[in-house]
């Protein structure tokens, strides 16, 4: 089974006789919301592969919530697993 929920609408796929095509669109792209791996126990990215993925959307991330910064060149440090920090301030 798929590591997440995928949306039904969101996810076509091709049949040409021999090979099959799925297209599957991730629900709930977010820093915090990274997948390890598309199945369940399977086909894990590396740890290295999957710290990548986490910098770059947290980047993304912090991109939408400060449009008037340009991150492009930023270098992530720190504590950016499960989204990075919580930078909106007091509740």
């Amino acid at each position: 089974s798929l590591s997440l929920s995928c949306p039904r609408s969101r996810c076509p796929f091709l049949e040409d006789r021999r090979l099959v095509r799925i297209v599957l669109t991730k629900s709930g792209r977010r820093a915090d919301n990274t997948w390890p791996s598309l199945l369940e126990g399977q086909y894990a990215a590396d740890a290295g592969t999957f710290d990548e993925m986490q910098k770059k959307m947290t980047l993304e991330r912090f991109q939408r919530e400060n449009p008037g910064f340009d991150f492009s060149g930023a270098d992530l440090t720190g504590n950016y697993q499960n989204g990075g920090p919580d930078l909106t301030g007091p509740s």
